[in-house]
């Protein structure tokens, strides 16, 4: 009895392995980041033209702040004042955001990312998607997003009626013990008429189509990049630490990791599936 127990077990095992590596016919995109440095075919590294929601950082594509570490991508926030942007504006903190646009566009299917960030208040990284065109009513799926308390990470849509401070947000708190500092896989399966959110193959959240047109237009049927992005400070952290001192939404003691280099967000992979 305990033999085919064990059988039974091992059996189910090579099952659930099997299933959770999408075949290639079902692969839309993936990156492990195994090429040693960021592959541009896949990935635009976006620079600072103008900063929105009072962020305190700029973009830049700089291998400082975007590289590849034993296999895994970094985007790393640095102390850099005084920095000035091609618009003349300045800046104390330059980081690092990367996205698909033009390069691996998709409509429906199951995005992912397996990361883990540094907390901090006002400490800002996110995995997300966008269509092309004016926000908000291109639409915006946010699968991953903290502010610096890693305890919990939240999930929202963005579109014409519901954004900003969007009444389709939740915010999933982590099972006592782990936070967002560990390794974690965030997803989201997208259908015609759902979006269903996960942390590491865990529905926290579900937003069908009638729900959001209570706010507005469906701003889910056409194609969307992913991004992945290190912002500092502004408006959604201020909102949640009340933090305005010495920077807007950032706090002295994420200062003062900024300054020791401490500051990074780690990716493992990026996965999009049909």
């Amino acid at each position: 009895m305990q033999a085919r127990l064990v059988g039974l077990l091992a059996l189910l095992a090579a099952s659930t392995a099997v299933v959770a590596q999408p075949s290639k016919r079902d692969t839309v995109f993936f990156d492990d980041f195994k090429e040693g440095t960021l592959n541009r075919s896949k990935w635009n590294v976006e620079v600072t033209g103008h900063t929105v929601n009072d962020e305190q950082q700029a973009y830049v594509d700089s291998a400082a702040t975007i590289y590849i570490e034993n296999g895994t991508l970094v985007l790393k926030a640095l102390y850099k004042p005084g920095y000035t942007s091609k618009q003349g504006n300045k800046y104390d903190f330059i980081s690092g955001r990367i996205n698909t646009s033009d390069k691996v566009m998709f409509t429906y299917g199951s995005a992912s990312a397996r990361m883990k960030v540094t907390g901090g208040e006002g400490m800002w990284p996110a995995f997300w998607a966008l269509g092309k065109g004016k926000w908000p009513d291109c639409g915006e799926i946010d699968v991953m997003e903290t502010v610096g308390d890693t305890t919990w990470t939240s999930n929202a849509l963005h579109g014409p009626g519901y954004f900003g401070n969007t009444p389709l947000v939740y915010r999933a708190h982590f099972p006592k013990g782990t936070d967002a500092t560990q390794w974690h896989v965030y997803s989201v399966d997208w259908t015609e008429n759902s979006l269903t959110f996960k942390v590491d193959g865990l529905v926290t959240y579900k937003v069908t189509k009638a729900m959001a047109e209570k706010y507005g237009r469906w701003a889910f049927d056409n194609p969307k990049f992913l991004i992945l992005n290190f912002a500092l400070g502004g408006g959604y952290p201020n909102s949640v630490n009340k933090v305005s001192k010495p920077y807007y939404g950032l706090s002295q003691s994420s200062v003062d990791k900024i300054k020791g280099g401490d500051a990074k967000v780690y990716v493992d992979w990026v996965l999009v599936t049909k």
